[in-house]
Formats: C-alpha cells, structure tokens, sequence
C-alpha cells in the first residue's frame, strides 16, 4: 500500500505519528495545482493524506486517480474535496478531530501586533532610528466588532472583553437570542457593524452568500482608525476593495492570515511593499490552525483512519 502525505510544509507528520506500521509513506512538502502535474505525482497511490484545504481534490481529479482508495483530511470537513465523486469512485474518505482554539489566538495575536504597531516598531529598532518612533493604541475602551458569531466568534467575544473592549456582532443569521447567548450588542447590518468597530474581525464560513460579502461599501462605513482582521477564508473579502480602502486609510491597518490562492502568489497585489512597510497591512501565511497540539491530533488521527480501514472498519467518514 502506497501512502502519499501532501503539503506538510512543516515537515512535521513523520514526527508526530507514529507510520511504522507502513512501509511505503512519500511526503510531499509543496503545493502543485497543474492538473497533469498533480496527477502524475499521485497515480502511484492507494492513499492520500491531505491538509485541510491546501490540495483541492476535485472530480476530475479523482476521475484520473485510478489506484486511489481512500482520502483522509485533517479536520472533520474539507470543502474541497468532492465527496460525490469520490463516492461514485468507492473512495472512501475520512478525517479527523480538531481543536477549536487556535484561529481566535490567532486573530487575538494580529488584534494586538496591529494596535500596538508591533512591527513597524521592530523595524524601527533594527534600522536608522535604533529606537522607537510612534505610538501604539490600548485595546481597552475600544469597540471590537465580530463578523460571525459562531463557536470562533464567541470566542472572540470573550477575549475581547478581557481586554477590556465592548463587542458587537453581525452575521447573515445572527438572532437577537445568539448575541444574547454570548453577551454582545447585535447590529442591523455589516456597515452598522463597520461604522461601529475599531477592531473589525471576520468568523464566516465560506459558501455562495459569503464570497466577496465584505467589499466597497463596507469599507467606506469603516470607522475612522479601524483595524480590519480577517483569519476566516480569503474569498470573503474583495481583495480588490481592501486594497483600496486601505490606501484610502479605510480601515487604517489590515491583517490577513487566508487569501484567495493559497500559497499567496509572489506577484499578488497584497505584497505592497508601502503598506506593509508603513505597518497598514499585515500578513501571514495561514497560520490560524497550524499548531503542534493542533497537528498532533491530525496526524495521529490520520494514521488511525488508515489502520480503521485497512481493518475493514474505516472511521470518521465523510458523507
């Protein structure tokens, strides 16, 4: 049996599980999207192990893949795989537990390195000044503003408040009985919420009603000094429309951790050097669920969802 492990960038599933029990395990460090290319890489194998959503496995790609058997993906969905198709295939594909924590911590961590002016101010004591030269803005007393208020964006919620921050809320679906659940003000709409928040932060799910919903109107409602902070999905956001706020000054600083191809392209608009270099936009690479507990539980899970279905008895399966 042939196992393929694609796009462990970190080179960390052969040292968090235990694979001894397979003798013939390839991983795959990068992400290739040519489809002959991909295709030629994994027709050799009856297993393939992917994360979350880095490598899409369409239909026609699965139509390609004669030998595969069965897909495991990290996490307990993966929106890119086509389960129809591999169903039809009798491929059966499984995945694995999570935890719930990381991408708030996350979106905590750019909450305050934005505020706070954290790079810039590194960059500074490092270049021609030697020291600092601006000054930073206090999360407490300031509004923060959740867009999703699903388990992520409750947990928001709550460290917002420890901050010290008061909380509003919107979603498509947002109930006056949810907010009240978690204890923060429901708005009417997106640009209410806006208008209102200095620190705007996106929880949504991607689906047809949320690709492009925050755009142009939502960023010219932004609240003056606003700080824009998306670890959701990058589709969510018209990156055309961001930019342009952002070099209008609305918001005033952005931070990304998901874009709308993943890796993020060396030509993409989003590397503007000027606002990455003023401290306007911060970004980084997708790092809201990649943790060593997080991965742990992936990998391990992972190797259990194999042996289960080498048993005849597979695990977690995806329908």
């Amino acid at each position: 049996m042939k196992i393929a492990i694609l796009d462990d960038y970190a080179g960390a599933a052969l040292r968090l599980a235990d694979w001894s029990a397979y003798e013939d395990v390839t991983v795959f460090a990068d992400t290739i999207t040519d489809h002959a290319a991909l295709v030629d890489r994994l027709k050799p194998f009856d297993v393939i192990c992917l994360m979350r959503e880095r490598t899409p496995m369409p239909a026609s790609l699965i139509a390609d893949l004669s030998r595969l058997k069965l897909i495991v993906t990290s996490g307990p969905k993966n929106a890119a795989i086509d389960l129809h198709a591999a169903k039809t295939a009798g491929i059966t594909v499984s995945g694995t537990a999570s935890r719930k924590t990381t991408t708030s911590e996350l979106a905590t961590l750019m909450m305050l390195a934005l505020n706070r002016r954290l790079m810039p101010e590194v960059a500074s004591l490092h270049g021609a000044a030697g020291w600092q030269t601006g000054l930073g803005r206090d999360l407490a007393g300031l509004t923060l503003g959740v867009i999703g208020l699903g388990n992520i964006g409750a947990q928001m919620a709550v460290l917002g408040r420890a901050f010290g921050m008061s909380v509003c809320a919107w979603s498509q679906n947002l109930t006056q009985e949810r907010a009240d659940e978690v204890g923060v003000t429901r708005m009417d709409s997106l640009t209410d919420l806006m208008a209102a928040a200095d620190v705007a932060t996106v929880h949504l799910v991607l689906s047809a009603r949320s690709e492009g919903l925050i755009g142009a109107e939502a960023f010219a409602a932004a609240k003056a000094g606003q700080v824009f902070i998306n670890t959701s999905r990058g589709p969510i956001v018209d990156t055309t429309a961001l930019l342009a706020g952002l070099r209008a000054g609305k918001p005033a600083m952005a931070g990304l951790d998901v874009f709308d191809i993943e890796p993020l392209p060396a030509n993409d608009p989003l590397r503007d050097v000027d606002l990455i270099g003023a401290g306007n936009l911060l970004l980084t690479p997708h790092l809201g669920y990649t943790t060593e507990a997080t991965f742990t539980v992936f990998y391990r899970e992972t190797v259990a969802a194999i042996a289960a279905w080498t048993a005849g008895n597979p695990i977690n399966v995806l329908a």
